[in-house]
């Protein structure tokens, strides 16, 4: 094959097999990022047959890894984050520490250094951010308060993640590794300030000079009309940011992508940036996963057995068990912890980028990366498995009540109202479950219709906030009936469903209607097939859409609660 025609050649490879075995993967199940790892491992240098051209590969990776980062700064909310912070901050800061201290005690029995424990431990650390949205999306999850609590977890990882890319090759030296391409007669806690002031020296310049630059520059594109021109600037901008970062800062690609998915973020077209550059972000990321294959040697399947069946151990149930009693022990409920622990049982796109940093610092070995790379197909693909299990050992503990509330967090004064609650809110008032977007649109119509409501919620942190507003709210899961009965439910008029969870609709209107056989169920819906199900199944008023369905939704509630 001429060299000329290598680039189309791996780009012909990578892309054809990332199809055959990601198609072959999802039909078994599987998330697709099994198959592309598998595309990989077949062009890579350890299987027999065609073999991709390394060098291109490992380029493309890298522009992977740029438009990867971009879209974890474009769905990057500081506003999420602020919401879960209780819980995300402290469970994912502590449960890090358990899987890398795991990491490195396990790695020291197999005689490896500190440095390369601490690489392994770190990257068994970090979830999958990618896993981890497809699997809350397809389940539905991905709005509800668990579902915002695993991906606020994962940012606050990410964010870590970020910390250490930076670290590390500064440190290198420390643990044992190589010293920087270029050599500093400094100590090295000097130059560990002087990254970090180089590092806070980029995110200076593009929370000041950034936020305003690029969304001016997206502006007069866009008035142009042209919706090429537009995704070329999007595109252009955060690779030439990436490229600028490390050129003039000294920091790595990952991180000046991630800054400026961040900066365009906050600005009016960042939706419309996601939606255009998606295509790009997709294409590049099944490149960059293909290239990882390409570094994973199968044999160490059948010559070190035990030590990959070890680091699977560490990931889907070290820190798993890890993050579930810390979600326990921070008072959240059994249903919450389930969810985390399955959400983390996995490592992903942070992981391969660590372990390849491991390597070229010379800290960790071929053999430590393939370990990792064994240890994310692994779990990767027992992933699905595991968040099925969810279900099925809650429905379990439902079946066990004693032990159930051994494990569940104690009374809490946020699942009852407290004495001074005005009668209004105690009979013939709405009950709305949730807090999301359509949530908040009923709430405030209520609000200047002046109709009282009460609000159930799961997400502890936004009972409080309600609670401090002086709106009248219950913390916990309203599939239980106890959470209901403290909403008042036997003498409220209506109760509106507004979570994006339609999956415990047909629980709660079952539950709703046992305490309450004369109330009145409006619920939202995704579809219109989901809506006409709930409806068969509950008799319940269905509403499709957002906006326009809390407008109708009011209208509804308005002419039920006046009718009374």
């Amino acid at each position: 094959m001429p060299h000329s025609i290598s680039l189309i050649t791996t780009l012909a490879a990578g892309f054809g097999l990332a199809l055959i075995f990601g198609f072959i993967a999802a039909r078994l199940g599987l998330p697709a990022l099994v198959g592309y790892l598998v595309a990989g491992i077949a062009i890579g240098p350890a299987t027999p047959g065609f073999v991709a051209n390394a060098e291109i590969a490992s380029q493309l990776s890298e522009i992977g890894v740029m438009l990867l980062m971009f879209g974890v700064g474009l769905h990057f909310s500081v506003n999420d984050l602020m919401s879960v912070k209780k819980i995300a901050l402290p469970g994912a800061i502590v449960q890090m520490l358990v899987a890398t201290l795991l990491g490195i005690a396990v790695s020291s029995m197999w005689g490896w250094s500190l440095g390369a424990g601490l690489v392994f431990g770190l990257s068994l650390s970090v979830a999958s951010t990618v896993v981890l949205l497809k699997a809350l999306e397809s389940r539905g999850l991905a709005d509800s308060p668990n579902g915002r609590i695993a991906v606020g977890w994962l940012v606050v990882e990410d964010l870590a993640m970020v910390l250490v890319l930076v670290l590390l090759p500064v440190l290198a030296p420390s643990l044992g590794g190589k010293a920087p391409a270029v050599s500093s007669s400094y100590s090295t806690w000097v130059v560990v300030l002087i990254t970090l002031a180089q590092v806070g020296g980029f995110i200076a310049f593009m929370l000041i000079v950034g936020r305003r630059l690029f969304p001016w520059l997206l502006w007069h594109v866009t008035k142009t009309g042209s919706r090429e021109l537009f995704t070329l600037c999007v595109v252009s901008a955060a690779v030439s940011i990436a490229y600028g970062s490390a050129a003039l800062f000294g920091v790595s690609f990952a991180l000046g992508a991630f800054f400026a998915g961040m900066v365009l973020r906050e600005s009016e077209f960042s939706q419309r940036a996601a939606e255009q550059t998606l295509p790009l972000q997709d294409a590049f990321a099944v490149l960059f996963f293909v290239s990882v294959g390409m570094l994973f040697d199968p044999q160490i399947l059948v010559d070190q057995p035990l030590q990959v069946l070890m680091t699977v151990a560490i990931i889907v149930l070290g820190k798993s068990l890890a993050a579930a009693v810390l979600v326990l022990l921070l008072r959240y409920p059994i249903k919450t912890a389930l969810t985390v622990s399955a959400s983390l049982a996995q490592i992903g796109e942070f992981s391969f980028i660590l372990a390849g940093l491991g390597v070229s610092t010379g800290l960790l070995s071929k053999e430590g990366q393939s370990l990792i790379l064994a240890g994310a197909l692994i779990s990767i693909a027992l992933n699905p498995i595991l968040f099925s299990g969810v279900g099925l050992i809650q429905k379990w503990f439902m079946r066990n009540p004693r032990i159930a509330l051994r494990l569940d967090p104690p009374q809490n004064p946020l699942r009852e109202f407290p004495m001074s609650t005005d009668a209004k809110y105690l009979s013939n008032q709405v009950v709305l479950v949730g807090w999301g977007r359509v949530g908040k649109l009923i709430a405030n119509s209520l609000t200047e219709q002046g109709i009282p409501f009460v609000v159930a919620e799961e997400n502890r942190a936004f009972v409080e906030k309600l609670r401090e507003v002086g709106i009248p709210a219950v913390w916990g899961d309203a599939t239980e009936p106890e959470v209901l009965v403290q909403a008042h439910i036997r003498e409220a008029k209506a109760l509106v469903i507004a979570t994006p969870e339609t999956v415990m609709v047909s629980k709660m209107t079952e539950v709703a209607q046992t305490l309450n056989p004369d109330i009145q169920i409006v619920v939202r819906s995704h579809n219109v097939e989901e809506a006409e199900l709930i409806q068969a199944e509950s008799g319940a008023t269905v509403f499709v859409g957002e906006r326009e369905l809390a407008n109708s939704m009011l209208t509804h509630i308005v002419k039920l609660v006046k009718a009374g």
